[in-house]
């Protein structure tokens, strides 16, 4: 079974580059042209959305180089010790909504300090899985569709954060120590 997944994971993207192009010939499309124009559109549609991600970006570095995010976990470390919630985390959590690469970051060191087999260790690679990059997310889309008022949707998708980041302390804790 092993022998065979592995082949189909190497043949799978030559095949589905070869697949794609067949169809849209056979359904007499002009694939060139077509691919073509997507390139160009999603071009114009990066250069669209490059100040959004620029000021998202200095936004996360500012808050992590200020000192605010020291300062935030150390004020509340005494709660979340007493919850069972490790205060290493919550840089993570603050993270993981805006920047997925600094989230993957702050992982790797989690990981490097603490080992992948620790529980914070289990418990940051599950928040990796578990979360997605919420603003990240609503600046691209948003901003490629020219969407100015969020409305609900920052709220409903930290809330989706934060119930990923609780319910990953709480399974881990459960799945190893329980």
């Amino acid at each position: 079974m092993m022998e065979l997944l592995g082949a189909v994971s190497v043949w799978i993207m030559p095949l589905l580059i070869l697949v794609i192009p067949v169809i849209g010939f056979v359904r007499k499309v002009k694939v060139y042209e077509a691919f073509v124009e997507g390139a160009s559109e999603g071009f114009h549609t990066a250069v669209r959305i490059m100040p959004f991600l620029v000021a998202m970006m200095v936004a996360v570095n500012v808050f992590r180089i200020s000192g605010a995010m020291d300062l935030f976990v150390n004020s509340i470390a005494p709660l979340l010790n007493y919850i069972g919630v490790p205060p290493e985390l919550i840089p993570l959590a603050i993270m993981r909504p805006l920047s997925g690469t600094g989230a993957l970051g702050l992982t790797t060191e989690l990981l490097n300090t603490y080992g992948p087999d620790s529980m914070t260790g289990k418990i940051a690679s599950t928040v990796l899985g578990s979360t997605d990059t919420t603003f990240y997310i609503l600046t691209v889309y948003f901003g490629a569709v020219g969407i100015r008022n969020p409305r609900y949707s920052v709220i409903v998708g930290l809330l989706g954060d934060l119930a990923g980041f609780l319910l990953s302390v709480f399974i881990c804790y459960y799945f190893f120590y329980g």
